[in-house]
């Protein structure tokens, strides 16, 4: 990745949130791929339907392979709701699509495959979801499907690639579980952590970065995004928290601000393929 430095959003500008169903995917997707070569940092943020199986032992008692253990029968058992893209230029800047900077974009995708009725979840975080907009029945019948997203991420040369894209997430397990799952054709996750990271690394290369790993090497750093951008005074943008959208746009502005601030000559690339819970080098 390019050196990283501090940009603020001009007031002028505004910043919109794609909104993404069926009827759109082709053409947003189409869009992505033509800015990725100027904006290539996809920084990313799903939305599922919690966790519903727990392990008996604390989360910091559990090695690495048994919290990706507990991590594989939730992804395996549940399907995704949204996942979020910000791109970005190492400086901050957000793709204008032609508005001449007026008007900035992220995307929001928003998939079928969860019903509500009949599908695993946990209460408490749908009700958090429902609170936050989703709107699970215009998923249902206005949504994407997983398994076709999957195969035009792949045909648009979004994933999979020449691996020019770095990606970035909070606490990103989970966001690359689920989309292993969906690029896998909705099968299980591998058997072990070893498999799952070659998938990660097949499909995303190795410039990746979770910034929650990066916060153990930040001084005064902690808790979940929403705490480490407030520390930094890093303003959310557009949208609501717990929208996969404007949590990616979140993430990404919370992570350029953590790189400048906290590893000057780059020093922070060292920690690239390391996801928070999941430490072992990928």
């Amino acid at each position: 990745m390019p050196s990283t430095t501090a940009h603020r959003i001009p007031k002028h500008c505004q910043v919109i949130i794609r909104r993404v169903w069926a009827h759109n995917i082709e053409e947003e997707l189409a869009l992505i791929a033509g800015a990725m070569h100027r904006y290539p940092i996809i920084s990313i943020d799903t939305e599922f339907p919690g966790i519903i199986f727990h392990s008996n032992k604390h989360y910091s008692a559990l090695t690495v392979s048994e919290r990706y253990s507990v991590m594989k029968l939730n992804v395996d058992a549940l399907n995704l709701i949204q996942l979020g893209f910000t791109l970005s230029d190492p400086s901050g800047n957000l793709p204008d699509l032609g508005s001449g900077g007026i008007l900035l974009f992220a995307w929001e995708f928003n998939f079928n495959n969860f019903n509500l009725d009949s599908d695993l979840h946990s209460p408490d975080s749908i009700n958090l979801l429902r609170s936050s907009g989703v709107d699970f029945e215009r998923n249902l019948l206005e949504g994407i499907d997983s398994h076709w997203f999957a195969r035009l991420l792949i045909n648009y040369g979004i994933v999979g690639a020449g691996y020019n894209v770095n990606w970035v997430t909070f606490h990103g397990a989970y966001d690359f579980a689920y989309l292993i799952k969906i690029l896998t054709g909705g099968n299980s996750l591998p058997e072990s952590v070893e498999m799952f990271f070659e998938l990660v690394r097949a499909f995303f290369g190795d410039d990746w970065w979770d910034a929650k790993h990066i916060m153990k090497y930040c001084d005064n750093l902690y808790g979940g995004l929403e705490t480490v951008a407030a520390a930094l005074k890093v303003q959310r943008l557009a949208g609501k928290r717990h929208q996969a959208g404007s949590d990616s746009l979140l993430t990404c502005q919370t992570f350029l601000k953590m790189m400048k601030t906290f590893f000057p000559e780059e020093s922070w690339k060292k920690h690239a393929g390391v996801l928070f819970g999941l430490e072992m080098q990928a």
